[in-house]
């Protein structure tokens, strides 16, 4: 090598070395975030699988009813059993739906993709519906089922037993497409991620 060339890091080397510490910060990142996203996705998935076909169809079984000492036309406890359930229930809604909405921005901050619009939309909607479910729904469940019980006239309490019927009803059915939304949602995450748009800038030539 000419004297005059000394000293001179060859360019293909720093590429190289520049690209390899790029890959490995880009590929961390990504790997946790998709991590968290998948166990999140499944979490928010599971739960709401879980608590719709095992843990109230438990909770308002023929046991349960013998354990109380009620009839199943006036399950008094056990729905009051369900109520504290049902809070616990939104609540964990919430929490993973704030924690997608955050993966989603985390993945276009760091790895430089564009907002899915269908994905954020999704995610934003089930975020919404656990909100609603858990500030307005259930509290207003609950003064229904407060009133059905300790209403102070026939009347009132007809009504409200009227009321809290309709709800649940339209809870069940709501609650259908926030399972089928999750399910989308998790098939989603556990694709293959598509590569960023700044992701040429550190392939090895």
């Amino acid at each position: 090598m000419p004297a005059g060339l000394r000293g001179i890091e060859p360019p293909a080397l720093k590429n190289i070395l520049g690209t390899f510490r790029c890959h490995f910060y880009i590929g961390a990142v990504s790997g946790f975030l998709r991590f968290v996203g998948i166990v999140n996705a499944a979490v928010w998935f599971g739960a709401a699988i879980f608590f719709a076909a095992f843990v109230l169809p438990g909770v308002f079984s023929q046991q349960m009813h013998q354990l109380f000492h009620e009839t199943e036309a006036n399950p008094f406890y056990s729905g009051a059993v369900a109520q504290a359930l049902f809070e616990r229930y939104f609540a964990l809604q919430i929490i993973c739906g704030a924690i997608a909405i955050v993966h989603l921005v985390a993945e276009k901050l760091y790895l430089g993709r564009a907002l899915p619009r269908f994905g954020m939309g999704l995610v934003v909607t089930l975020f919404c519906l656990g909100l609603i479910g858990g500030f307005w729904l259930e509290p207003h469940m609950k003064d229904l089922r407060q009133t059905r019980y300790f209403g102070r006239t026939t009347e009132e309490k007809a009504h409200a037993q009227r009321s809290f019927a309709i709800w649940h009803g339209i809870s069940e059915v709501v609650n259908v497409f926030v399972m089928a939304g999750l399910l989308v949602h998790l098939v989603r995450v556990t694709r293959n991620a598509a590569p960023g748009r700044y992701g040429t800038f550190y392939q090895i030539p």
